[in-house]
C-alpha cells in the first residue's frame, strides 16, 4: 500500500488504510465459531478477540441445566456468573435463595451463581453470554 506524504493512494489502497485506522472497531462472527461446544440440547458457540470472550447460548425446548449440563459441570448448581440478553425464546432460572424469574426475548439478565434454568416453551432459547468467565467455560468439560 502507498501513502506515504506527497503520494497519491488509489481508491482500493485508501479502502485498506481507512480499514486500518479502523483497527479499534472488529467484528466477531457467531456463525464462524472459534470454539462450539455440544452437551445434550445444548450448543455454544464462542468467540473470542484479546481477553474478550462472547457465547451465544442456543438450548432446545426440553434442555434443563440440571440434566443436560450437570453432567459435565460436575455440581450440584450452575456456579457461573451470566451477563447477558436474550435473543429468542424464554428461559426460566430458580436460584439457591428462592428466587425465580423468566427472561423473553429482548431482555438483559444477570444470574448469580448457585442456579438451575430450563427452556421455557416450544421455541428453542438463544441468548448472548458477555461475562467473559461464563462464555470461556460454560458447558465444557
Amino acid at each position: 500500500m502507498s501513502g506515504r506524504r506527497g503520494e497519491r493512494m488509489s481508491p482500493g489502497e485508501l479502502s485498506e488504510k481507512r480499514e486500518a485506522d479502523m483497527a479499534g472497531i472488529h467484528a466477531l462472527d457467531f456463525d464462524s465459531p472459534d470454539e462450539t461446544r455440544t452437551p445434550e440440547k445444548t450448543r455454544v458457540d464462542v468467540v473470542r478477540y484479546g481477553d474478550t470472550t462472547v457465547a451465544r447460548m442456543t438450548f432446545e425446548p426440553g434442555w434443563k441445566w440440571s440434566e443436560c449440563v450437570k453432567p459435565v459441570a460436575g455440581t450440584d448448581s450452575c456456579q457461573l456468573r451470566h451477563v447477558g440478553v436474550v435473543g429468542s425464546g424464554r428461559l426460566a432460572v430458580t436460584h439457591e435463595d428462592g428466587t425465580e424469574m423468566k427472561f423473553s426475548a429482548g431482555e438483559a439478565y444477570i444470574i448469580e451463581p448457585g442456579h438451575d434454568a430450563w427452556v421455557d416453551g416450544d421455541e428453542p432459547f438463544v441468548g448472548y453470554e458477555f461475562e467473559s468467565r461464563s462464555a470461556d467455560s460454560y458447558a465444557h468439560d
